[in-house]
């Protein structure tokens, strides 16, 4: 009984739900993506160059045939997704890590106390926290 209890409140537990709620997403995503470019682009592209239905572009060799056409589809699709999560999740992560990474002002306006390392004024000769004196700089 502990077992399915300790089971249950993993499954709860708010990584996992949002982990589940990712992966749907994304599988639907990469759904519509495909059915963009299969169905919007990859026309597009084959109107220009003059083939009727680019997905059904083939070779054959041997008997085997190769379907270039639908392998285009899929990088087409690849690069899709690509673009959307670098452009709309790693750049503002990046954004925001760079953000809360910011350097210190260069004319620093405190420093630390010897004694508690408390953040204290640069010119104060006694801290504020423990009370021990402290040389002006």
């Amino acid at each position: 009984m502990k077992l399915v209890k300790e089971f249950r409140q993993f499954l709860l537990r708010g990584n996992v739900v949002d982990l589940a709620v990712a992966v749907v997403i994304g599988a639907v995503f990469g759904a519509v993506v495909s059915a963009l470019v299969a169905d919007l682009l990859t026309p597009l592209i084959a109107a220009i160059i003059g083939e009727p239905d680019f997905s059904n572009l083939t070779f054959t060799i041997n008997k085997s045939v190769f379907k270039y056409g639908d392998f285009i589809n899929a990088v087409i699709t690849f690069v899709i997704v690509a673009a959307v999560v670098f452009f709309f999740v790693v750049r503002p992560i990046n954004a925001l890590i760079s953000r809360s990474r910011r350097e210190p002002p260069s004319d620093p306006t405190t420093r630390r106390c010897p004694e508690c390392l408390s953040e204290i004024p640069i010119d104060a000769r006694r801290c504020a926290f423990c009370t021990s004196q402290v040389t002006p700089q």
